[in-house]
């Protein structure tokens, strides 16, 4: 050390000086550089010869207090620097000492202690001993000594012999699994998970019973080499015999699972909007996906080729010409009746990227698939229609935008019960009643089951006849009668508001 090594130069020194004087040399032959030289005396009166004398020089002032402060004083420096990079004396971490060790030291002492535990496997493990590290046993003991060291550090009194610093220690979990197996295979049979597959006959998916196993608890091992580490111990014993080990996926698990991919089934499709225009069936969605177990957990794995075999066939589902719209009017130009319903027509658009956006969606739980189109407006086409009755030649006859459609022999009134003239519009239909009908001297008749009525003017109306086949003459109480096919035809051909003219 320097302290020493200038106190053994001082003493070096004087051992010399105080050799030569005792071997009667000279002291000038061994005064070290500096000293004052020897003087001339003058001669004695006496008979004494003359010799030469060395005037005794000043005795020095000894520095060896100096220099053995100046040693104390680096003792203490020193001691003060340790205070400042060591943890404190009387700690643990997890159950293991720390204290007079800088934070490296006592993260590698942390780490030794876990790894070298060892644990003797009773019963079925017939006194087998495995190490910490050979069960993978971990430690943040970085972290830890650390933290130690910042709460706890050597300069803070305070601090000394303070409570433990609590540590977690963990097994990995297959490292552990594989040791156990090799030592006590006899304690291992494997659980088995719930599942959910597909199932044909119901077009359902369905669940897979759990299974229950056994091995060694995990769970149980770790806490107890927590304790005994905990505690300050490095062995202790534990049952290497069989435990029950659970399934990772449940039945209930499975169930939930199972639930929410049916529910998917019954929405899956693609979609134009709200509308579902092209359905999935179960056993097609069947080929789409899998249910898979991945560590413990179902999910859903989607299958993007199989999806593009019916993302090819789109076009020919979702591609149509638009449809016009049929629309019965009145000369007016209102619509009476929209005789057909106009459709868009629509090509698919892009799909470049539908599979894949399908079976992203299919893994998150999801069965609607937009695609895109693009449409051509349907086109309106307008019917004027009009039914004409002539009383003068008993016929009937329909026309639409102008045309004759088709043109009947018909019964009018007869002259004591004439068909009123005039121009009306239909304003109900009747498919069959019974007519009461009052003859010229006040009497009632009735008449049953009279078929298609189309009423145009109170209690007039268009009607199928099945009691006289006389059409072309005058016969009824002021209906005009039609052969029942006829009154059908005219029934169904003329909305509410159709236009009537009768007139000789």
């Amino acid at each position: 050390m320097f302290v020493t090594d200038l106190i053994s130069a001082q003493d070096a020194k004087t051992e010399k000086l105080t050799e030569a004087t005792a071997s009667g040399a000279q002291l000038d032959s061994v005064a070290p550089a500096g000293d004052a030289p020897t003087d001339s005396l003058p001669p004695d009166s006496g008979d004494q010869p003359l010799a030469w004398a060395p005037i005794e020089p000043a005795p020095k002032k000894k520095r060896l207090g100096l220099w053995i402060g100046l040693g104390a004083g680096a003792v203490v420096l020193g001691a003060a620097a340790a205070s400042m990079i060591l943890i404190a004396p009387g700690t643990t971490v997890a159950g293991i000492p720390v204290g007079w060790l800088t934070p490296g030291a006592a993260a590698e002492a942390i780490e030794a202690h876990v790894a070298e535990t060892e644990v003797t496997l009773t019963g079925a493990g017939d006194g087998v001993v495995l190490t910490g590290s050979e069960l993978g046993a971990t430690i943040d003991a970085r972290g830890l000594a650390d933290e130690a060291f910042a709460e706890r550090p050597l300069w803070n009194l305070g601090s000394w012999m303070g409570d433990p610093v609590a540590g977690d220690i963990a097994l990995d979990s297959e490292k552990a699994d594989a040791a156990l197996r090799d030592a006590v295979p006899s304690s291992f049979v494997d659980p088995v998970d719930a599942g959910v597959v597909f199932d044909a006959k119901t077009a359902k998916y369905v669940v897979t019973p759990a299974e229950t196993g056994t091995a060694v608890d995990l769970d149980a091992l770790t806490a107890a080499i927590v304790d005994t580490v905990a505690d300050g111990g490095k062995t202790l014993e534990f049952p290497g015999g069989p435990a029950e080990a659970a399934p990772a996926v449940t039945d209930e698990e499975a169930t939930a699972v199972m639930t929410s991919v049916n529910t998917m089934l019954g929405t899956m499709g693609f979609y134009i909007g709200d509308e579902r225009t092209v359905p999935v069936t179960p056993a097609v969605a069947a080929t789409w996906f899998t249910i898979e177990d991945v560590d413990g957990e179902l999910r859903i794995t989607a299958d993007q080729d199989a999806i593009q075999t019916t993302v090819d066939t789109l076009a020919a589902s979702v591609d149509r010409a638009p449809v016009n719209a049929t629309n019965i009017v009145d000369s007016a130009g209102n619509i009476l009746r929209t005789e057909k319903a106009g459709v868009n027509g629509r090509a698919i658009g892009d799909t470049t990227n539908l599979a894949a956006d399908a079976a992203a969606k299919i893994e998150a739980g999801e069965g609607v698939f937009p695609i895109e189109v693009t449409e051509t407006k349907f086109e309106s086409v307008n019917l004027l229609r009009k039914i004409d009755v002539n009383l003068s030649r008993q016929t009937a006859t329909l026309y639409e935008n102008g045309a004759v459609v088709r043109s009947w022999a018909i019964s009018s009134g007869k002259s004591a019960t004439p068909t009123d003239t005039g121009n009306f519009t239909v304003y109900a239909h009747v498919r069959e009643q019974t007519m009461k009908s009052r003859e010229p001297d006040g009497s009632i008749t009735e008449t049953p089951n009279v078929p298609w009525v189309t009423y145009f003017n109170g209690d007039e109306g268009f009607h199928g006849t099945y009691w006289h086949n006389d059409f072309g003459n005058p016969r009824s109480h002021g209906c005009v009668n039609m052969p029942i096919d006829v009154a059908r035809f005219v029934y169904e051909w003329s909305p509410v508001g159709l236009e009537v003219a009768v007139h000789y």
